[in-house]
């Protein structure tokens, strides 16, 4: 298994991910050159690509959708509900799922998320002892999914805002209360929460991604982490923050 984040944040979302060899994308923010170039740059080319699969259907997630499919061809991977959310999308290839999607070769599960569109989707990839947990946007983390999302290998992560900057940052009051929401996103501290809860001796790497470029910085969100899983050993444990316009290291496991 091989994953790589693209892009992260509200300027755009995107991640290399590579089950059983078959390579795929996970949203597709940004533009369709910036893209190609990340993909490159990592050694894949993107007419390789298979699948994308998609979280939600804001912007900042699928604002390439359209122009990198029609020129790569890849397979659309969407819920029903997104199928409806998305405009002038009948000419690509498309799988329309309900719960799990069908990917040949991939093992997959998904997740309900809580974000203000119709459906929003976590990730959990297995292959043989290897996994990948990718979860973003969502103001919380359904408890009765941490079992089957625990003890895992990998673990890509929202980890969008430290609260003080948030409530004494430049945003109206009204955004303020849609990112605290339980609709919204996952701040520091309730995603350092949520991974004391997850990780185990079997974890190797975690990513913070969407990190809010006005609502908080690389150092909060690791040191608030870092701080909520002191009495866990973490010293196997690699913790790193995506970047919102460089591609991260590919993470091989």
């Amino acid at each position: 298994m091989r994953i790589c984040n693209l892009a992260s944040g509200s300027t755009g979302n995107c991640t290399y991910i590579e089950v059983n060899n078959i390579p795929m994308l996970i949203d597709l923010g940004k533009t369709k050159k910036y893209l190609e170039d990340s993909l490159k740059e990592i050694g894949i080319n993107a007419d390789d690509i298979k699948y994308v699969l998609l979280t939600h259907t804001h912007n900042d997630h699928v604002s390439a959708l359209k122009t990198f499919l029609k020129k790569h061809k890849a397979v659309l991977v969407i819920t029903q509900t997104m199928f409806m959310e998305l405009s002038d999308i009948d000419d690509l290839n498309i799988m329309i799922y309900e719960d799990n999607p069908n990917i040949p070769g991939v093992d997959i599960k998904t997740y309900r998320m809580s974000h203000d569109t119709g459906d929003t989707r976590a990730f959990v990839f297995q292959e043989n002892d290897k996994s990948i947990v990718y979860i973003t946007d969502t103001g919380y983390i359904n408890t009765r999914y941490l079992k089957e999302m625990g003890n895992k290998t990998c673990y890509f992560i929202e980890c969008n805002h430290d609260i003080e900057m948030l409530t004494h940052g430049p945003y109206p009051e009204w955004l303020q209360k849609r990112v605290l929401s339980d609709n919204g996103h996952l701040s520091n501290k309730f995603t350092g929460m949520y991974l004391s809860k997850l990780i185990s001796d079997n974890t190797k790497y975690i990513t913070l991604i969407h990190l809010s470029e006005k609502n908080n910085t690389e150092k909060c969100a690791l040191d608030t982490v870092h701080a909520l899983l002191e009495d866990i050993d973490t010293s196997n444990i690699e913790i790193t923050c995506a970047k919102a316009s460089t591609h991260s290291k590919v993470v091989e496991i």
